[in-house]
């Protein structure tokens, strides 16, 4: 959470030069081709019509990149600043094609569309960083390729994909729902609901006094809260992820996280220990299964493997939180 919210080692886009925006520009479409190709070859045995789609994506995408190349040289000379996205804060990051394997159509249409997008705002805001006519056009001519991509699922001759504009737009709208809500609010439900078993549940054990162990899990709760709002906030400004608001994601991350933990923690305004516990226990129960429905809903997560994930960690943090109170 800290690194996160330091960004150590990480410079903001702003801080670039024209030779480093084009440095990482390159590198980025660099990495972009090498993406396409992976999963061309991923897809080749299954639907070799759909991976000639891929190759010629991954070849277009290297001509991006040789451009670029003949203008750094233009510009600023044969050594070009080795800069990738993993230096730069906020910037989108790129999900390596074997982790998320298997590939399947609807999965590679979706991700290479998110890229598309993705890169069409990364070339709008190096242009505006450029003072040079001809590296501003060079930019913009990329973003508008970029914009101008035909329907991905047209091309991969995909006929159940929607082509009304309404749906299309419903569409872009659920995505940057899950973008800017669901994502990091998701994350907060996560860490508020297993981060705090612990302290919770050994203050519970420990004092067996109810009101003692919810003035734990209130300050457990709102404290995580507040670290994981501004941590989402600051960490990313979301003008290149497409993330949305960071003040949106910091509310959604922020209130979610301090739930997670209140739900636990409230019933120990309950008097009586040991049904304050039973409930509390319940709840958590209830909060796990929960997160687990949310990543199969939103994230296309197979309901098992969330199941199994979340529950497994919930326990073992329960577990601890007992074994700590009872030592």
């Amino acid at each position: 959470m800290l690194s996160r919210f330091f960004s150590f080692g990480r410079r903001d886009f702003s801080s670039l030069s024209e030779q480093e925006v084009l440095a990482l520009a390159i590198s980025s479409e660099e990495e972009d081709s090498r993406i396409y190709k992976a999963y061309a070859d991923g897809l080749r045995d299954q639907y070799p019509q759909s991976a000639k789609v891929f190759d010629d994506m991954a070849e277009e995408e290297h001509e991006h990149r040789r451009r670029l190349i003949e203008m750094h040289q233009q510009r600023f000379g044969e050594q070009i600043p080795l800069i990738w996205r993993s230096h730069i804060r906020g910037y989108y990051e790129r999900k390596p094609d074997w982790l998320v394997r298997p590939l399947g159509l609807d999965k590679v249409r979706a991700m290479a569309e998110q890229m598309e997008a993705q890169a069409y705002r990364f070339y709008l805001e190096a242009a505006k960083r450029t003072s040079d006519a001809s590296t501003r056009r060079l930019l913009g001519d990329l973003a508008e390729a970029e914009k101008g991509h035909e329907s991905l699922a047209r091309r991969l001759g995909v006929e159940h994909t929607p082509e009304a504009i309404q749906d299309e737009e419903r569409h872009d709208e659920r995505r940057q729902f899950i973008l800017t809500y669901v994502q990091p609010g998701l994350a907060g439900l996560m860490d508020g609901s297993v981060s705090t078993l612990a302290p919770i549940f050994a203050a519970a054990f420990a004092t067996q006094d109810t009101w003692q162990t919810f003035l734990v899990g209130l300050s457990a709760s709102v404290g995580a809260g507040i670290s994981m709002g501004f941590t989402e906030a600051a960490h990313d400004d979301g003008v290149l992820s497409g993330r949305g608001s960071p003040m949106k994601r910091g509310l959604a991350s922020g209130i979610m996280t301090a739930i997670g933990g209140l739900g636990h923690a409230l019933p120990y305004l309950i008097p009586e220990f040991w049904t304050a516990t039973s409930v509390a226990a319940a709840v958590v129960f209830v909060e796990l299964w929960a997160i687990a429905w949310i990543q199969n809903r939103y994230m296309d997560t197979p309901f098992l493997r969330a199941a199994f994930q979340v529950v497994l960690g919930g326990a073992l943090v329960f577990a601890a939180g007992v074994f700590i109170g009872n030592a």
